[in-house]
């Protein structure tokens, strides 16, 4: 056997080894990595939430982002909620129809919207409005180096940048999703009275028998806990963007996915909570 053939056929015995610890040593790196991030981002959490109830305050800040946040969300939320409402009294009567069971869809429409809905679309309608907006634009102020100016100047920027769209979007989401809820039951009340022909005392009547608290205070719990996801990210995201054109649209792509995802994770666990 030639001394090429020795080296070839040990190289091929000890390969399959070398590929294996390659292997591992990929998983822990992907670990590794997403622990890193984890303490990142729940340390910036953390930073955040102090920085919103310790002085100095900037109330003119707070008032801008509960406008951006809140009332101009108002339409797409608005939309959504009616048409969620709408197709869902459709789609509760097709299957229904099917059991002699036409009179529970009221019931269906309102706990729907208010338990689910209503709180997981308008998260993810406001993730994709709001997140994306306050990723790009404090990633643009860090490329542009005016969250350094800040510093300079001796302000916070966790106080002046970070801490008002928190208290926004987790105070004006609830607000949202409420206002969904009653859009989404009427949505559901037109095409039941006018297209499925039901009366409408008794359909108004079966929804408020159905309708409990509960079912209103979790859909409002889920729509806090989902502003705050939202805010966060795009906080997040945006503080530590990359530099550049390409650095402000990763931000911002990254804001909006991670955001999405988080609210489908948290939409589990709080349902979990409260209907286990």
């Amino acid at each position: 056997m030639s001394q090429a053939d020795a080296t070839k056929k040990e190289n091929s015995s000890v390969n399959p080894v070398i590929l294996l610890l390659d292997f591992i040593g990929g998983i822990g790196a992907a670990v590794l990595n997403f622990l890193a991030a984890l303490g990142r981002l729940t340390d910036f959490a953390v930073r955040s939430v102090k920085n919103c109830f310790l002085p100095p305050f900037f109330p003119a800040q707070l008032m801008r982002q509960l406008i951006d946040i809140g009332y101009y969300s108002l339409p797409v939320v608005g939309m959504t909620a009616l048409f969620t409402g709408m197709v869902l009294a459709l789609q509760s009567y097709t299957g229904m129809a099917r059991f002699n069971a036409e009179s529970a869809i009221a019931g269906v429409v309102v706990l729907s919207v208010t338990r689910e809905l209503a709180p997981v679309l308008a998260g993810l309608m406001v993730a994709g409005r709001v997140g994306a907006a306050i990723a790009a634009e404090i990633g643009t102020m860090r490329v542009t180096e005016q969250i350094d100016a800040l510093r300079t100047l001796s302000v916070n920027p966790y106080k002046y940048l970070i801490a008002p769209r928190v208290l926004a979007a987790t105070f004006m989401l609830p607000v949202l999703v409420l206002i969904g809820d009653i859009i989404g039951v009427f949505g559901g009340y037109l095409v039941s009275v006018y297209n499925l022909g039901f009366s409408p005392s008794p359909y108004m009547e079966q929804t408020w028998k159905t309708l409990e608290n509960i079912d209103v205070i979790s859909g409002l719990v889920k729509a806090g806990v989902f502003g705050f996801i939202v805010s966060i990210m795009g906080c997040y995201h945006g503080f530590n963007s990359g530099r550049g054109a390409q650095g402000v649209g990763a931000a911002t792509t990254n804001a909006v996915v991670s955001a999405s995802i988080l609210i489908l994770i948290f939409n589990y666990i709080i349902t979990q909570l409260f209907f286990s």
